[in-house]
């Protein structure tokens, strides 16, 4: 029987890929990509990645993030109900 030797850094690779840290990074690391399109089409030209950044950061972070607090914890409460 031959048994598989885990890469500590591959083990590693998959435990920051399932933090939940890295989780909310990946999923406003997705808004700003579409508020970058968003204003791109506005205005009719790329805005590049740190102007569509900081004004997402400036006009929508707060809110996104208070609202993703509450779905997550309404979803929480299912979940445990």
């Amino acid at each position: 029987m031959t048994m598989a030797v885990q890469d500590p850094e591959q083990g590693q690779h998959e435990f920051v890929k399932q933090s939940s840290l890295y989780q909310e990074f990946l999923a406003e690391r997705e808004e700003i990509l579409k508020h970058k399109w968003i204003e791109s089409e506005r205005l009719g030209h790329d805005v590049g990645f740190e102007r569509a950044l900081l004004d997402w950061i400036r006009k929508h972070r707060e809110s996104w993030r208070a609202s993703r607090r509450q779905s997550i914890a309404q979803s929480g409460d299912k979940s445990s109900g």
